[in-house]
């Protein structure tokens, strides 16, 4: 399942699993997008309510772990809570990153999508693009 995607994130074709983009004026906007990427394989997004938040702070110096790190976090999050999650935020201070998700638990009316396991370092890039930045990786499904 795939569903309405903003124009921030995007997938890219990947033999088993599925390639997700994100794009923003900052590396952070790109890996809202990315998350936002990773969700909308979950469920339909428009119809996830922000009833819940979730924290999200780590430390990583390096932007592209730090893209795996915060997808990561967010899928087990998800998993161990039974939240879809559809609304994202994320900050940086120097190697400090800090998040917020919200979303709902889930509930009769959500179409489930496809299952996803975690982001991996297949194909990581985080880079400046055309008037901005694209993070990009491999998400297990």
């Amino acid at each position: 399942m795939r569903g309405a995607l903003p124009t921030e994130a995007s997938y890219f074709d990947h033999d088993a699993d599925v390639g997700v983009i994100g794009r923003g004026a900052r590396p952070e906007d790109a890996f809202v997008g990315a998350a936002r990427a990773v969700f909308a394989l979950v469920t339909r997004l428009a119809d996830v309510r922000p009833l819940e938040a979730i924290d999200i702070e780590f430390e990583e110096a390096d932007v592209e772990l730090a893209l795996v790190a915060w997808l990561n976090r967010l899928i087990a999050q998800s998993q161990s809570r039974g939240l879809v999650l559809g609304d994202f935020t994320l900050a940086r201070e120097g190697d400090r990153w800090r998040g917020t998700a919200r979303g709902e638990p889930w509930r009769e009316g959500l179409e489930r999508g496809v299952d996803v396991k975690g982001a991996t370092l297949t194909m990581l890039s985080v880079k400046p693009a055309a008037g901005g930045w694209e993070a990009r990786c491999v998400v297990d499904v």
